[in-house]
């Protein structure tokens, strides 16, 4: 199976090239904006908008790996609807066709006759794309178990702004390109447990002379006792280094002293939407070390990156699609994402060592449309146990 994570780093490179040409050119850009239905929408943004690149990645990622191994396309879902209206209030449903041209013919009716701008994305879609072979080891997980979330383009309100002036703050960007990213992230079926994750930063640099932006990715495996990441290096038989994937044990810490207040000091990344509560208390706890910045996969990738300990979010408007690929990143590197809610939970009841995972095949009971998938209990994201242990115990108190 180490064949199908090369396919999804191929699969988000092209994605990439395809957001990347779609923000190229601004006259362009305006034609692939389209406001989102009411029951499609975040509520977390007053507007919510979804645009031609999104859709179109994420149908290169479904027909490309789907391509490559057959029948898992009936198990890739994401955030968009393939369904688009055109001007003329035409519906058509967005695809990868067999060829360029069929692509492009297709596209044109979504973009109302523009053909040029239609063979601009084909071109993208039916790009060629070469990428280094990944160090994985042999991995060998059964095809039929896998189930792939996408999210084409994550934090689509910056991509669609295009701020790219934005600068960083301990590496940390809060608004802008940078914020933007593609997730695709494999869990099993059964158990709903992250397997694998790429995340693709498709406008990490910008050529001060050229203009042009390129990208970084980022990929891990975790499954049973393997633990592979593109940030770390593994041993022969494909598992981290045990010095390198070390994970703390539960570490359950005491209020009191200053060398307790000392000891509970982490770093965190915020969302500007936080609970006030929630922002209060982590503040209290990171004195300077805290940041804020945009979009949940970005947000995630400073984690993984170690930029900063957790990324904390009390709110339930992250969903499947956000998750699943960091998270799975962040089991190879030792971490995990853990549902907040219910770790509080089970904290008030006395159990302190158990931490309840986020999972990936369970829709939300009695939930309708995008909140069928929605994290309900919120997150935390992080790289170590006791930087886990140290955020329940200082919101053990607080209701979310």
């Amino acid at each position: 199976m180490s064949d199908v994570i090369a396919a999804l780093v191929h699969a988000s490179e092209k994605a990439a090239k395809i957001a990347r040409a779609c923000r190229l050119e601004e006259s362009l850009f305006g034609l692939l904006i389209e406001e989102k239905k009411e029951g499609e929408k975040n509520k977390k943004f007053v507007t919510d908008f979804k645009t031609l690149a999104d859709v179109l990645v994420q149908e290169v990622i479904k027909h490309d790996v789907g391509k490559q191994f057959p029948g898992i396309e009936n198990n890739i879902f994401g955030e968009e609807s393939n369904e688009f209206m055109n001007g003329l209030g035409d519906k058509i449903h967005v695809k990868v066709c067999e060829t360029e041209q069929e692509t492009a013919k297709l596209l044109s009716k979504v973009l109302d006759g523009n053909m040029e701008a239609a063979e601009v994305l084909a071109r993208s879609a039916h790009q060629n794309i070469v990428i280094p072979d990944l160090d994985t080891g042999k991995i060998d997980i059964p095809q039929d178990r896998l189930g792939v979330w996408v999210d084409p383009i994550d934090s689509t309100f910056q991509y669609i702004k295009g701020i790219s002036d934005s600068k960083p703050n301990n590496n940390i960007y809060s608004h802008g390109l940078q914020c933007v990213t593609i997730l695709i992230g494999v869990y099993d079926l059964h158990s709903g447990t992250p397997i694998m994750g790429v995340l693709n930063q498709p406008f990490a640099v910008q050529d001060p002379e050229t203009q042009r932006w390129s990208g970084k990715y980022y990929w891990g495996i975790s499954y049973g006792t393997t633990n592979v990441c593109s940030l770390r290096p593994h041993s022969k038989n494909g598992d981290v280094s045990s010095e390198s994937n070390s994970v703390s044990a539960p570490h359950h810490l005491k209020k009191g002293s200053a060398a307790d207040l000392e000891e509970e000091r982490f770093s965190a990344v915020l969302s500007t939407g936080e609970t006030v509560c929630v922002q209060t208390l982590l503040k209290g706890a990171c004195g300077d070390n805290i940041h804020y910045a945009a979009g949940a996969g970005y947000k995630s990738l400073c984690v993984v990156l170690g930029f900063v300990d957790v990324y904390v979010f009390s709110e339930d408007t992250t969903f499947k699609w956000d998750c699943c690929s960091p998270h799975a990143i962040l089991k190879s590197l030792g971490g995990g994402m853990a549902d907040l809610r219910e770790c509080l939970r089970r904290r008030q009841d006395g159990n302190l060592e158990d931490c309840l995972e986020l999972v990936y095949n369970a829709p939300v009971q009695d939930a309708k449309g995008a909140d069928r998938w929605a994290n309900k209990g919120g997150l935390v994201a992080y790289r170590s146990r006791k930087h886990l242990d140290a955020v329940l115990n200082l919101l053990s108190g607080i209701s979310v």
